[in-house]
């Protein structure tokens, strides 16, 4: 098994749309956006990410979210790839 270390590198340069649909994908839903700040929503927990227009959000905020979000880095690599 591959340690979250190991994985650390396929976060990079992730097209952020597919992020917001790997996070809808766990159960997640769209709650608002202020500026180029999307919130998600989950069971009263809240998700924010910074979807900057041709910018790849940068992976120690995607690690910090989706860890806040409950989720394993190979979890969510398997629903960003679906």
């Amino acid at each position: 098994m591959l340690t979250q270390i190991q994985f650390m590198g396929n976060l990079n340069n992730l097209h952020t749309d597919k992020i917001l649909k790997a996070f809808q994908r766990a159960g997640w839903v769209f709650k608002s956006q202020k500026g180029s700040h999307v919130k998600l929503a989950k069971e009263g927990a809240t998700v924010i990410l910074p979807v900057h227009k041709g910018k790849p959000i940068k992976e120690a905020v995607l690690l910090h979210e989706i860890k806040k979000a409950g989720l394993t880095v190979e979890e969510f690599i398997r629903l960003y790839k679906d």
